[in-house]
């Protein structure tokens, strides 16, 4: 008997700049790439957008109590995020929030809280053609994709990509100029699931690709938080008699 997929609450997140500022930029996503991803997920439930220039950045407690997954794209404007909203993110996180982090996201302060490295790298923009392995087929993030996806411009990013050893690694790019590249990582911190996906420069089209579009969809459904009460924590009481001592 198939299962009803359950409904999920996703917010997703976008610093909102690059699209005001670069005509370029405004003409691949008129309506800012929040939108795009908005409209390219295949899931049950309730999709919302928010951006940096909202108040509280469009995450608001109220906002985030209601988020089961949360995705990010940040950019040009890492420093602009507040350290209280970071915050309230990473232990909404820790709770069972899902966060999926999105190309240049992995300089967000979220991601590097999370990881607790640089997360530095190599890139260069050269309209490179970007090859996404799928190095674990058998991963729910990779349910009803081929052995590769293929792009035919994408911004570089190489090895090394100094983040955590990945709990779960699904994808790796190879790029035309010879460069390798861990585009597709899970994580676990607390009881929050993460997912880092490489592909999604501001200039390219990207986000409105279906096997893009599918790995995003894919990721919130392995990311949503699981329905069981949260760990207490702090001093315990017994569960059985202890006999005392002599």
């Amino acid at each position: 008997m198939s299962q009803v997929n359950p409904s999920i609450n996703v917010t997703v997140w976008n610093e909102y700049r690059h699209e005001k500022a670069s005509e370029k930029v405004a003409s691949v996503y008129p309506q800012g790439m929040h939108t795009a991803i908005a409209e390219g997920l295949d899931i049950t439930g309730k999709v919302a957008v928010a951006t940096l220039d909202e108040p509280e950045h469009g995450l608001t407690e109220e906002v985030l109590n209601g988020t089961d997954v949360l995705i990010w794209w940040g950019h040009m404007a890492h420093g602009d995020v507040q350290d209280d909203i970071v915050q309230r993110v990473y232990d909404r996180v820790l709770k069972g929030m899902g966060l999926i982090v999105l190309h240049s996201g992995h300089f967000s302060k979220i991601f590097k809280k999370l990881m607790g490295t640089s997360c530095d790298l190599k890139w260069r923009e050269a309209d490179e053609k970007e090859r996404i392995w799928i190095v674990n087929p058998g991963h729910p993030i990779a349910d009803g994709l081929g052995e590769y996806i293929e792009l035919p411009k994408e911004e570089m990013y190489g090895e090394h990509f100094d983040i955590p050893q990945p709990d779960e690694l699904v994808m790796v790019s190879w790029f035309e100029g010879g460069e390798v590249f861990r585009s597709g990582c899970c994580y676990t911190r607390g009881a929050g699931k993460i997912f880092y996906f490489r592909p999604g420069h501001e200039t390219y089209p990207t986000y409105y690709n279906p096997e893009i579009r599918r790995v995003i969809s894919n990721a919130v459904k392995w990311a949503a938080p699981v329905n069981r009460e949260y760990p207490k924590y702090g001093n315990a009481q017994p569960l059985e008699t202890i006999k005392e001592k002599n």
